[in-house]
C-alpha cells in the first residue's frame, strides 16, 4: 500500500494534496539491517513502511539492545518523541528486512499542515491511533503477565514471529529469550 492510498483510507485526499505529497515525499529502499536513524542523530524523518519491517531500539547501560517498537507494512516508523520535539533520537531505527519506505521530512509535514488543513485532521487521527497503541503497550508491560503480553503480540502483529529474531521480540516484551522460549513451548 502506498502512503497516498493509506492516507486516502483515513479521509479523502484532494488532487492538490496528492500532487504536493508526490513532490515532498521520497521513495527509498533500505537494505536488511540498514540503520535509517542512529541514536544521537537529529530525527527529521518519518517513514511509511510500504514493504518490510523496521524496528526502533536503544542500547542499555549494559550494552544490550532493547527493542522499543516494530513497524510493518502500512505503519509509520520514527522516533516519535524526537521527531515531534525536534530533538536527537534516543534510539536507532533499523530495517529488519529489505524495506520499501516513503520518507517525509518534518519540514515537509509542517508545510503540508499549513497548505492543506485536512492534513492536520489526518495527523490527529494517526497520532490518536499511535497514542492508543502506546497506551496499550504501557498497560501490557505494567499489568499483564509475560504469557499475556506474548498472546497480545500474536493477536496484534501475527506475522512478527516469522519476521523478527526472537531475541528482539523478547526485549520488546520485556522478558528474556529463555522465558519467551518457555512460553512458546
Amino acid at each position: 500500500m502506498t502512503l497516498l492510498s493509506h492516507l486516502s483510507s483515513i479521509i479523502p485526499i484532494s488532487a492538490a494534496l496528492e500532487a504536493e505529497l508526490n513532490v515532498l515525499s521520497k521513495e527509498l529502499i533500505l537494505s536488511k539491517n540498514e540503520i535509517a536513524i542512529s541514536s544521537g542523530e537529529k530525527c527529521n524523518d518519518l517513514f511509511f513502511v510500504r514493504k518490510g519491517i523496521m524496528r526502533g531500539y536503544y542500547i542499555d547501560e549494559d550494552g544490550k539492545e532493547i527493542t522499543n517498537w516494530f513497524a510493518q507494512e502500512t505503519e509509520f516508523a520514527t522516533c516519535f518523541y524526537a521527531f515531534v520535539a525536534k530533538q536527537p533520537s534516543f534510539e536507532f531505527i533499523q530495517a529488519l528486512e529489505d524495506c520499501e519506505v516513503t520518507r517525509l521530512s518534518n519540514a515537509a509535514l509542517q508545510s503540508l499542515y499549513v497548505k492543506f488543513p485536512e492534513t492536520e485532521r489526518i495527523g490527529r487521527i494517526i497520532t490518536e491511533n499511535y497514542y492508543i497503541r502506546l497506551e496499550e503497550r504501557l498497560l501490557n508491560i505494567q499489568f499483564k503477565t509475560a504469557k499475556e503480553r506474548y498472546r497480545n503480540l500474536i493477536l496484534s502483529k501475527p506475522g512478527l514471529l516469522q519476521r523478527a529474531p526472537l531475541g528482539q521480540i523478547a526485549t520488546y516484551l520485556g522478558i528474556t529469550q529463555e522465558t519467551l522460549s518457555r512460553i512458546r513451548a
